[in-house]
C-alpha cells in the first residue's frame, strides 16, 4: 500500500519521522481534538486524491477523527477493526450539526452505508499507539499497558484471513505537550518499526 504522511502539527517533524508522501494540514485551522464542519470540508477536499487503500499516518491521537474521513471514501461492506485505549464512540459533548471529534468519530462511522461487523467482509485497521504502555510510547492520552509485542500480535490475530483495505496509526506526543527528546527518539524508532510491521501483513 501507498504511505501517507498527514501533518496536523509538528510531531512528525519533531521526530524525524518519514515514510511515504507527506501533506502538510497544519495551516486548517479548528481540527484540535474537535473539528468543525467548515474545517472538514477544507480537510475533505485536501485529501480527495488520497484513497482509503493506503497506510495513512495521522499525526497524534487529537486528530483520529480523520479516519472517518478514509472510511467515507470506502464503497464496499467492510468492518472497523480499532486498536486503542479508548473506544472513540462517545457522543459529542457539542450539539453542532457536523462537528467531528476524537472522542466520537467511531459514533459517527456505524452510519455509513457500507459499515457491517461481519467477519468475512475485508477491514479496515485504525491503531491509535496510547493502546501501549507508556514505556513503550509516549503520548498526550491516557495509555494502556500493551507491550509492543503484544499490539503486534493483536493486530495479526485480528486481520487473520482478512482482506485489509485500509490503514491509519496515530498517537504520539509534541514538545509543546511536554515530549522530551528522548520520547521523540523512542517514538520514532517504534513507528519504524511498525512500518515494517505493515509492509509484511
Amino acid at each position: 500500500m501507498k504511505k501517507y504522511i498527514l501533518h496536523l502539527s509538528d510531531l512528525f517533524s519533531e521526530e524525524g519521522f518519514s515514510d511515504g508522501e507527506e501533506l502538510d494540514l497544519r495551516d486548517v485551522e479548528g481540527t484540535n481534538c474537535y473539528c468543525g464542519s467548515d474545517s472538514a470540508k477544507e480537510l475533505r477536499v485536501r485529501l480527495k486524491d488520497v484513497p482509503a487503500d493506503a497506510v495513512h499516518w495521522i499525526d497524534t491521537g487529537d486528530y483520529h477523527y480523520l479516519t472517518l474521513l478514509f472510511l467515507e471514501k470506502i464503497k464496499e461492506p467492510f468492518s472497523l477493526i480499532l486498536i486503542d485505549n479508548h473506544p472513540d464512540d462517545q457522543p459529542s459533548a457539542f450539539d453542532e450539526p457536523g462537528l467531528l471529534s476524537c472522542g466520537s468519530w467511531v459514533r459517527e462511522a456505524r452510519k455509513l452505508d457500507f459499515f457491517t461487523t461481519s467477519q468475512s467482509d475485508p477491514v479496515y485497521l485504525s491503531i491509535d499507539l496510547d493502546y501501549l504502555s507508556p514505556d513503550e510510547f509516549r503520548t498526550d492520552w491516557n495509555q494502556g499497558t500493551a507491550s509492543v509485542d503484544m499490539m503486534l500480535e493483536d493486530i495479526r490475530k485480528a486481520v487473520s484471513g482478512r482482506r485489509i483495505i485500509g490503514i491509519d496509526i496515530c498517537g504520539g506526543i509534541t514538545l509543546s505537550k511536554g515530549a522530551k527528546d528522548s520520547d521523540l527518539l523512542m517514538n520514532r524508532r517504534l513507528r519504524e518499526r511498525i512500518s515494517g510491521f505493515i509492509d509484511g501483513l
